[in-house]
């Protein structure tokens, strides 16, 4: 593995790898020191998060192309395209107000599925995978019940969220209310939707003390698994991966 920085060229860090989103030999270059959505893989532009998950997904699951998996809110490139691509039964979804329930968004290739209240049937999956998701979930414990009860007996939820609150208690930044209405407990925050140019809001402000929350609302047990590994192009802020298991 070959790692250089520079401070005076293009890039401000530039190192060689293998990209676990396009199994392709690349170069992982940043032009800014904000590695979680800069440094890129030089072929199929996935972030470090994005190899992240799909690193873990392959050490735990390893037959993952031969499972059912739910992908809640894809997006358009790094694990989620290669999820797509090669697992034999795969169904992304994205929440869509308005799209009725189970039902395909109009010129998407995603079905509408609120994940608070999902249409799938008990034990659906072997795998739920979402990105960067349970911090813009208004009833974050619904979700994870939900996800739990789609889960096959042996099955995990595998997804990143940004645990930026780290010991810290995590932090309600937004709920809806009793009469459906959004309460805001600090100043309203945004992040970038694939779907949406709006953005979503952000409700959660997310600890270590996650995997205290997903237990007590559906009994499951979490690993937060931590990968710093230049030679996957891995090495960022904030890109835990959390497994949630189902025991078998």
């Amino acid at each position: 593995m070959t790692v250089t920085v520079d401070t005076q060229g293009p890039f401000v860090f530039e190192c060689a790898g293998r990209c676990p989103c396009c199994d392709r030999e690349a170069e992982f270059r940043a032009k800014y020191d904000w590695f979680r959505d800069h440094l890129l893989c030089s072929n199929c532009r996935s972030i470090p998060r994005e190899r992240a998950l799909m690193l873990t997904v392959e050490r735990w699951y390893p037959q993952w192309r031969d499972l059912r998996i739910h992908e809640s809110s894809p997006g358009y490139r790094g694990a989620s395209v290669k999820l797509r691509n090669g697992c034999r039964d795969y169904v992304g979804t994205h929440f869509s107000p308005g799209v009725p329930l189970g039902e395909m968004i109009p010129g998407t290739e995603w079905a509408c599925e609120d994940l608070e209240r999902q249409t799938f049937a008990d034990e659906s999956f072997d795998l739920v995978i979402s990105q960067d998701v349970f911090e813009h979930v208004l009833d974050p414990a619904a979700a994870f019940r939900e996800v739990a009860r789609t889960l096959r007996p042996g099955g995990a939820h595998i997804f990143t969220t940004p645990l930026v609150n780290k010991h810290r208690p995590s932090e309600v930044w937004a709920e809806r209310g009793p009469d459906g209405e959004i309460v805001y407990h600090h100043e309203p925050e945004y992040h970038g939707n694939p779907i949406d140019s709006k953005g979503s809001l952000v409700t959660m402000h997310w600890g270590y003390d996650i995997t205290e929350h997903i237990h007590r609302a559906c009994g499951l047990p979490t690993t937060i698994v931590q990968i710093d590994d230049l030679s996957h192009g891995i090495r960022a802020e904030f890109i835990e991966v959390c497994v949630t298991r189902k025991p078998g």
